[in-house]
């Protein structure tokens, strides 16, 4: 029997004894109860009233059956003792209580699936998680290191935050201003790399490229000069002009992954460029993930419409070795990915939910059938860890929602309840295990 299938058990002998008028102890429980001192405070703390309503409240504003459906099939696939057999006051009772002793959140009134499992495991070491950290260096190389207590930095006339305070000061200027030869102090005249940044294929002297980098373990929110929001994840940067006047268009190069609000501007397309694609659009939401350790590049619409192709270069070298060529340039509607493989097209267009792949802006790690491999990738770039493996990985995918604002302990014991997989964290390296 898996630890779930126990918990839910106890769980629902405790909520029979607390809807019982005559409080009768089933000798199970007792028998529970006599294992050790945990299980008696527990209890204790459990059927103090106030606590249990809450709960119980909470539960009932979710739809039980659904939840239930999903539940059973996320959790007990492998163990099908447990059944729904509880009248509906004794099944509340069970997930509040549940919910409140083992802190294992089994509904989420948005999907019905497995919001997140806490149980606290003990181990020797814990690793909180990233945070708001970036890098903005200007185009002479030199670096400013971001505010980690502000979320956001505003390209515009001035450098600011966005919480409209300074990031450079200078004490001839004007409270809350910061001097533009602050941010274009260069010679270095570099377009973007496709050369479309004025009619004559160049740079117009006066725009200059800017980077803004996160870490591992780094997020950090950029709005550009024409008002487009850039939300960078962490091991990721964006390259992009200074400002956008006198430019025949807006682009941008990416590395990593970041969800983008482009300003509309029906003059000029905006332009992303990331590891062999280009996305085009006039104004729109979307998610790029582009990492350099991962076999694909996904391009995820949630709002407007886009146009994802191979960038300039990749596809004069592929559409030369290939007769497929009309999949190397896609048209996407809102809820689909495109996906591209090793650089090479062509794009498979897929119809997805797109909580999954923006999840991560939200705060949250979402695992809809993901591999441990994947999910370890991710963890690795948030949690600034090294991941080692020993013996064979699980086959099977992971489902599973937790913050990502929470320890990596606890991202990890989601996983181990859910699977047949443990960790060991020393330092900075996790080990995954069988």
């Amino acid at each position: 029997m898996t630890d779930l299938n126990k918990y839910y058990q106890i769980a629902e002998l405790i909520a029979a004894y607390v809807a019982d008028e005559e409080k009768i102890m089933p000798a199970s429980l007792r028998d529970w109860l006599d294992e050790s001192e945990q299980n008696k405070t527990i209890f204790e703390n459990v059927i103090q009233t106030e606590r249990l309503k809450a709960s119980v409240k909470r539960y009932q504003q979710i739809n039980t059956d659904a939840a239930w459906a999903n539940v059973s099939e996320i959790l007990f696939k492998e163990d099908q003792v447990i059944r729904k057999t509880l009248w509906p006051r004794i099944v509340g009772i069970a997930a509040a209580v549940t919910a409140i002793v083992f802190g294992v959140w089994f509904f989420n009134s948005g999907r019905g699936v497995l919001k997140q499992v806490q149980d606290k495991v003990a181990y020797k070491n814990d690793i909180a998680p990233g945070k708001n950290t970036a890098t903005l260096t200007l185009a002479n190389g030199k670096a400013i290191n971001l505010n980690e207590a502000k979320t956001g930095v505003v390209v515009g006339e001035y450098l600011r935050y966005n919480d409209n305070t300074v990031v450079i000061a200078d004490p001839s200027l004007r409270s809350g201003q910061v001097a533009r030869e602050h941010l274009l102090n260069s010679t270095d005249k570099r377009p973007l790399p496709y050369g479309r940044n004025n009619g004559q294929g160049g740079n117009d002297g006066k725009t200059q490229i800017l980077t803004v980098s996160t870490p591992r373990g780094g997020t950090y929110q950029i709005t550009l000069p024409d008002g487009t929001k850039v939300w960078l994840n962490a091991a990721s940067s964006l390259k992009f002009p200074s400002t956008f006047n006198g430019l025949i268009s807006r682009e941008v190069e990416l590395s990593g992954e970041a969800y983008l609000e482009v300003a509309k501007d029906a003059k000029r397309k905006f332009i992303v460029a990331s590891k062999g694609q280009e996305v085009e659009v006039l104004g729109t939401h979307f998610n790029i993930s582009a990492y350099n350790d991962e076999a694909v590049i996904k391009t995820t619409l949630l709002e407007g419409s886009v146009r994802v192709s191979l960038s300039r270069g990749k596809r004069i070298d592929t559409e030369t070795s290939s007769a497929q060529a009309g999949g190397f340039d896609v048209t996407l509607r809102p809820n689909q990915q495109a996906v591209l493989t090793a650089n090479s097209g062509p794009f498979k267009v897929l119809a997805i939910d797109p909580t999954e792949a923006i999840a991560w802006k939200s705060g949250d790690f979402v695992f809809k059938d993901e591999k441990i491999e994947s999910i370890m990738r991710k963890l690795a770039r948030w949690y600034n860890v090294d991941v080692v493996y020993q013996g064979n990985l699980p086959k099977s995918g992971f489902i599973g929602e937790i913050s990502r604002f929470k320890n990596i302990s606890a991202v990890l014991t989601l996983l181990e309840q859910t699977k047949g997989v443990h960790f060991k964290i020393e330092g900075r390296t996790v080990t995954v295990m069988k």
